[in-house]
């Protein structure tokens, strides 16, 4: 005698449509669903967690063969970032420039009343 035996001539029969039950299968299905899905998640994160060593052992190595390719990108950074920053003291005074504007404005409007 095998209990799946016995378990698997149960599963055919046919079962009468009880809502109660087919909302707890549903919700059962669900849950399952969301264990699979966080234990997938959990080995994924166990593997990366292993290999993120390596990928940054291979980084190193890929920066030491083509040092050449970053060598115009660091001697550009300076001037990059002056760029930056004169464009933001633009817009900073561009944005003064408007705030005067209005008050000016609003004064002209007080003294027209």
């Amino acid at each position: 005698m095998d209990s799946t035996f016995e378990f698997e001539k149960r599963r055919n029969r046919p079962v009468k449509y009880d809502r109660n039950l087919m909302g707890k299968t549903i919700m059962a299905m669900q849950r399952v669903q969301d264990i699979k899905e966080r234990r997938e998640e959990r080995f994924h994160a166990n593997r990366m967690r292993d290999a993120k060593p390596e990928k940054v052992k291979q980084a190193r190595v890929e920066i030491e063969k083509h040092a050449e390719l970053l060598a115009p990108a660091v001697a550009q950074r300076e001037e990059v970032l002056q760029n930056v920053l004169d464009s933001a003291r633009a817009r900073i005074a561009t944005r003064k420039i408007k705030a005067a504007e209005k008050v000016v404005a609003r004064g002209a409007e007080k003294m027209d009343e």
